[in-house]
């Protein structure tokens, strides 16, 4: 059975190191991210973090830390992200390839002490990828992996 989620939130990140702005939707562009967002190019367009994964992650703090002190820019939820290199998730109508973990970065801890390293396990920080699609994507869009031409499951 396919996992199938939703997008709960979207954060910009419109300078390295400014404060995430919170968007109702936002606009994705093949090869280059979000756009407004400060990381464009590369493999690094978009960065995700799971909502179930982040519960489980300030639960072991035994606090609850806000989803945005991550500073990814998608949280879905419904779907995990652990070990998913290369794989496709579709986000509303738009494609994200899977090209790695989010490493969690010293800013974790500023967030809250220890978050660091309770993240490093199992992707705690997340994933990143390459945008394949342009379009329009909002907060209660559907999020499923999908398969490849060629893939079977």
């Amino acid at each position: 059975m396919p996992e199938h989620g939703a997008l709960e939130a979207i954060w910009i990140k419109p300078a390295r190191g400014a404060p995430m702005d919170p968007a109702q939707q936002a606009t994705l562009r093949a090869g280059a991210g979000l756009v407004g967002n400060a990381n464009q190019g590369g493999k690094r367009q978009v960065t995700i973090i799971s909502r179930e994964r982040w519960t489980a992650l300030t639960a072991q703090l035994g606090t609850e830390v806000e989803p945005s002190a991550r500073r990814a820019n998608l949280l879905v939820r419904g779907v995990k992200l652990a070990d998913t290199a290369e794989r496709v998730l579709q986000v509303g109508a738009c494609r994200v390839r899977i090209r790695g973990e989010t490493k969690p970065c010293s800013r974790m801890d500023a967030a809250h002490p220890g978050l660091r390293a309770v993240m490093i396990p199992e992707w705690g920080g997340g994933a990143y990828g390459e945008v394949l699609d342009d379009g329009e994507i909002a907060v209660g869009d559907a999020v499923r992996w999908i398969e490849e031409p060629g893939e079977s499951k």
